[in-house]
C-alpha cells in the first residue's frame, strides 16, 4: 500500500533513528529527491547523494593503494565522508545500477560497512527507486527478496495536495492555479506510451521555470504552448493555453475566502459562478469551520450573486461544517445587506 509524503514524512525519523536502511519507491517525477532532502534538513543532516545508475565499481570502493606487499583501498570522497562525519547519504537510481555496485550497496545496507570502511554511527541511508508497482514501465532492474529484505521499502504516491503545498510558495500564480484547478493534469497515472510526454510534477516545476525566467508569466504569449508541450505534453499543454489565455478572468476560490477578491466576478455568467462555486464545494472548502474574516469575504461575493447562484452556494454550504451556516447566517456584507436579507428577498421574490 502506498503512502503520501506527508505519511512518509511522519514516519521515515523513526525507521533512521535506529540506523536502518530506508527506501522510496514510486514513479518518476513525483518530488522524491526533493522529499529526501527535506528529511535530510528536518534531522538536520547535510546530504550527500550518488547517482548508483552512474556508478562503478571504483566509483564504490575507490582506488587501490600499494604500501609495500600490501595493498589497500582508498575510499571515494563520498564515503569517506559518510564515514568520518554523521550526513544523510542519498543514493538514488540504485534499481539502474549495474550488478556490481548493488552487490556492494549490499553489504552497506547489511554491515553500515564497505571493504572496511564503516559508516559514521550516526550516518543515515536512503534510496530512491522507480521499481515496486509501477516497475514493468520502467527499464530497472529487478530487486530480488534478499537485497530488498535490507532495506526498509515504502512506496510513495504523493497527493495533489502535497505538490500544491509546496508549489504554494514554488511556482507562479498562473502555474498553481491551473494545476490546483485541473488536478487531472497534474501527471499522469495510468501506462505510458513510448516516446510520449506526459506530464509530471517534475515537469510543471520546470515548466513553471523555463515561463519565469522568459518573462512569460504576466502577457498570454504564442510561445506558451509550444514550451508547454515539450514539457507537459500535448493534451495538457492545449489546456494550460486555453487557461493561460482567459487567465485576467480566473477567480480562485481563495481569492474570494481568503483575499476577499471579487472584482473579476462583477462580469461572470450565470455559468461562471457556479463553475466558481462548484469548485468551492469540490475542494472541501466548507469542510471545516470558516473564519469572521472569510465569512465576511463569502458575504460579501454572496450577496453579488443571482439568485439561482445564491441558492447553489448556500446549499454547498450546507453540506459542510454545521457552524458555518450559522455564522454565515448571520453576517452583513459591506454593503450593509445580510445574508439572512438576501435569501429572505429571493424565497419571498422580492
Amino acid at each position: 500500500m502506498a503512502v503520501d509524503f506527508q505519511t512518509f514524512v511522519s514516519i521515515a525519523p523513526h525507521v533512521l533513528a535506529v540506523k536502518k536502511p530506508l527506501m522510496l519507491r514510486g514513479r518518476h517525477g513525483i518530488g522524491k529527491s526533493e522529499l529526501v532532502y527535506q528529511i535530510g534538513a528536518d534531522m538536520g543532516l547535510p546530504v550527500v547523494e550518488r547517482r548508483a545508475s552512474q556508478m562503478t565499481e571504483g566509483d564504490l570502493v575507490g582506488l587501490p593503494n600499494t604500501d609495500g606487499a600490501v595493498t589497500s583501498f582508498c575510499p571515494p570522497d563520498w564515503l569517506a565522508d559518510a564515514c568520518s562525519r554523521p550526513v544523510l547519504l542519498f543514493l538514488d537510481e540504485v534499481d539502474r545500477a549495474i550488478p556490481e555496485v548493488r552487490q556492494g550497496i549490499f553489504e552497506l545496507t547489511d554491515s553500515r560497512k564497505i571493504f572496511g570502511n564503516f559508516l559514521h554511527e550516526d550516518t543515515v541511508v536512503v534510496a530512491a527507486v522507480n521499481g515496486g508497482e509501477h516497475g514493468s514501465q520502467y527499464q530497472v532492474g529487478e530487486m530480488d527478496p534478499a537485497e530488498l529484505d535490507r532495506w526498509t521499502v515504502f512506496d510513495v504516491e504523493p497527493s495533489a495536495e502535497d505538490w500544491l503545498t509546496w508549489a504554494k510558495t514554488n511556482v507562479v500564480d498562473v502555474v498553481w492555479d491551473f494545476v490546483n484547478q485541473n488536478r487531472t493534469h497534474l501527471e499522469h497515472s495510468e501506462d505510458f506510451e513510448p516516446n510520449k510526454v506526459y506530464p509530471s510534477r517534475r515537469s510543471w516545476k520546470r515548466l513553471n521555470d523555463c515561463l519565469a525566467t522568459a518573462n512569460l508569466v504576466t502577457d498570454h504569449n504564442p510561445l506558451v504552448f509550444q514550451l508547454a508541450t515539450g514539457f507537459v505534453g500535448f493534451e495538457a499543454a492545449v489546456a494550460f493555453n486555453d487557461f493561460f489565455k482567459n487567465y485576467e478572468r480566473q477567480v480562485t476560490v481563495e481569492m474570494i475566502l481568503d483575499q476577499g477578491k471579487i472584482e473579476k466576478t462583477e462580469e461572470f455568467t450565470l455559468n461562471e459562478h457556479c463553475a466558481l462555486i462548484e469548485k468551492m464545494d469540490s475542494s472541501d472548502t466548507f469542510q471545516h469551520e470558516l473564519t469572521e474574516q472569510q465569512c465576511l469575504n463569502l458575504a460579501n461575493y454572496f450577496v453579488s450573486l443571482p439568485s439561482e447562484a445564491v441558492m447553489k452556494l448556500w446549499q454547498a454550504l450546507g453540506k459542510g461544517d454545521s457552524n458555518n451556516v450559522t455564522s454565515f447566517h448571520k453576517t452583513k456584507a459591506d454593503n450593509g445587506e445580510t445574508v439572512s436579507g438576501k435569501l429572505v428577498k429571493i424565497l419571498t421574490g422580492k
